[in-house]
């Protein structure tokens, strides 16, 4: 179960249902403690969402126009920003930990091994080539080293875009 606030009196409480065929997101709007409405969004499969419970979120609220655009469009910014930082910060960290299959392995496959696994264990969602087996280990780490430097770039970027910010 989440809670989103939306503004001072309204809060969204949001939950994950199994069901026979896949899941749902069951969302109930909360105004000053007492409930006002209720709305469920069903998948089959998985979503396609920017955060957790977003498609649900937009449902619930889109049928309360007493709740002003403006307080809406704020809170998705909220929302999607939150959730944004959060998964950076998963790459940053998953990336750190692969990188260590450099100091940690001794030969090719050791590191290739150790930065698989931890890649695998922080992106569940990692895909590897239907041949990644076959693949001498030299290239399976070229590839991994680039994984792993794409994840950090995007930070490092960020990182001297708020420093020039600051300057």
């Amino acid at each position: 179960m989440q809670e989103f606030k939306v503004d001072k009196h309204n809060t969204v409480v949001a939950e994950w249902e199994k069901t026979r065929s896949g899941f749902r997101h069951v969302v109930i709007l909360m105004r000053d403690g007492r409930e006002i409405d209720r709305d469920k969004v069903t998948y089959q499969n998985r979503t396609w969402e920017s955060f957790e419970f977003e498609s649900a979120l937009q449902k619930i609220l889109s049928k309360h126009p007493e709740i002003k655009p403006a307080v809406k469009k704020k809170f998705f910014e909220r929302a999607s920003g939150h959730e944004r930082e959060k998964i950076e910060s998963q790459f940053r960290t998953t990336a750190m930990v692969a990188k260590m299959g450099d100091l940690f392995g001794k030969t090719e496959k050791e590191k290739a091994d150790w930065k698989t696994r931890m890649l695998k264990a922080g992106i569940p969602e990692l895909i590897l080539p239907e041949d990644w087996e076959q693949l001498p280990d030299a290239e399976k780490n070229a590839r991994l080293d680039k994984i792993i430097e794409m994840m950090q770039a995007k930070h490092e970027k960020k990182k001297k875009k708020n420093l020039e910010e600051v300057s």
